[in-house]
């Protein structure tokens, strides 16, 4: 893989084409040599191994009652059993529901009473707990929920959204849609290739991680690598393991870790890191560059689309790059909209959110009639009246993220602009107010900057941007 490819967008190949069952012929297909390495989560199985195990689990499942047209929710951390379980649900012909592990139980509770599977699928024991292990071993046993129903519709996937700035959303996608995306992945300039590894620290119950982390891995013949620890030290480990060309895929915080590393290790290997879920703070696709000589590559898309835009060579910035291969995209007022044939979310919703074959994504863009480059701006929800005049919240945050002292920042209207930021031991909250008042018009300054020791954060990674967790964070510190 070469490690820039700039200048214009490049020719797309048209995608290959697979029937039968979807999972043995696009994910488990035996175009890739048997001894392969599949995947590397603890133990490292190659694709005959992977092949069996998926298999096996396929068999238990349908002696514990699943069926075709069923539905089962998986509730497992990332490990071997997350990937073989899935990957045997779909086999079986039915709906995955995927879980976040680290939901609390009343979370739990509140999802599962909002798409009644027949079985839930969980660790046997409870897992042990740690934000910074990058996988578990587990075994997943089949627990029958009560009152549960096979799949009311066709989806293959349903997914609820992250809820970084209100309620999740249910969010349904059919096998030929997930299909489509890991052909429209294919089709990236910059995407791992066969024989390639790809170190994946997204979610991979969430969009990137499972589509380009697992699903795309496994179809193109890339080992998909977590690392036992996701610290940088543990990250880099997990790169540096073997002498194949390796991409690091994961949110702008990754990006972020690494390039705080002041000596980091040769990594001849390494060809390029992606991101996904929200920008990149200023400077830091920079001091990545810098640290590892590689680009810092941005994917943007949604739950409900996957993915939409990318540029992996990370020469755009801060435009997203290209609508990604059979996308079709087009602003309307400023807004980013995105044609979807049918709406994607199961149950109430929204309906001004989807029409018309449209789906409205509420994030402000522009979009070059005449080299297709996309730029995203921010939220158009960020944008707030204060005395008549109109303030956009992301580029306060932005200016605020980029002064001396402070880590990361999060802007919000709450009755009045307030910032929570996490700022160095030795900088004051004030100090960081007289600052910001030098950059920005006074209507557009906080009312106040409030510290913390860390922004809260959603399963998949991003800012929480309620107000109310917010504050009690803040409150916290006090």
């Amino acid at each position: 893989m070469s490690k820039d490819f700039g200048g214009p967008r490049p020719e797309m190949t048209e995608p290959e084409h697979h029937g039968g069952n979807w999972v043995d012929d696009l994910l488990l297909h035996a175009d890739h040599e048997d001894t392969a390495p599949a995947v590397h989560i603890g133990e490292r199985l190659d694709r005959a191994t992977l092949r069996r195990r998926v298999r096996t689990r396929h068999a238990e499942l349908t002696e514990s009652g699943l069926r075709s047209g069923g539905a089962v929710a998986l509730q497992l951390p990332p490990s071997l059993a997350l990937l073989t379980d899935l990957l045997a649900a779909w086999r079986a012909g039915a709906q995955v529901v995927l879980l976040d592990h680290r939901l609390t139980g009343h979370e739990t509770d509140r999802a599962l009473r909002r798409v009644t599977p027949q079985f839930v699928v969980r660790p046997a024991a409870p897992v042990r707990s740690g934000a910074l292990r990058g996988f578990h071993a587990v075994d997943a046993v089949v627990e029958a929920y009560p009152d549960g129903r096979p799949a009311a519709t066709g989806h293959a996937l349903v997914q609820l959204s992250s809820g970084s700035t209100g309620p999740s959303k249910v969010i349904g996608r059919t096998a030929e849609d997930l299909v489509a995306e890991v052909h429209r992945y294919t089709r990236i300039p910059g995407m791992p290739r066969p024989g390639e590894r790809i170190v994946v620290l997204n979610s991979l119950v969430h969009a990137m991680g499972l589509m380009a982390g697992l699903l795309h891995s496994l179809h193109a013949g890339v080992e998909i690598v977590l690392p036992e620890r996701m610290t940088a030290d543990g990250i880099l480990t997990a790169v540096a393991a073997r002498g194949a060309s390796t991409v690091i895929t994961g949110v702008p915080f990754h990006a972020q870790l690494l390039a705080s590393v002041s000596a980091p290790p040769a990594l001849p290997h390494l060809v390029r890191a992606i991101t996904a879920g929200e920008s990149v703070r200023p400077g830091v696709a920079e001091a990545f560059t810098a640290r590892f000589g590689v680009p810092l590559g941005e994917v943007y898309g949604m739950t409900e689309t996957g993915v939409i835009a990318a540029d992996l060579s990370g020469a755009n910035r801060p435009a997203t790059g290209w609508a990604a291969p059979g996308i079709d995209v087009k602003t309307v007022d400023g807004e980013l909209l995105v044609r979807r044939p049918v709406s994607p979310y199961l149950g109430l919703t929204d309906p001004d959110r989807w029409s018309d074959g449209w789906l409205r994504t509420r994030d402000a863009a522009t979009l070059d009639p005449q080299t297709g480059l996309l730029g995203i701006l921010g939220r158009l929800d960020s944008q707030v009246s204060v005395g008549g005049l109109k303030v956009d919240l992301t580029e306060v945050e932005l200016t605020l993220s980029e002064l001396p002292g402070v880590r990361e920042a999060v802007v919000v209207h709450d009755g009045a602009i307030e910032a929570y930021a996490v700022l160095d031991e030795e900088v004051t909250a004030r100090s960081v107010e007289s600052l910001l008042a030098e950059r920005v018009a006074g209507f557009k300054l906080p009312r106040r900057i409030h510290p913390v020791t860390a922004l809260p954060r959603t399963t998949t990674g991003k800012p929480v941007r309620d107000p109310a967790a917010l504050r009690a964070t803040a409150l916290e510190r006090m």
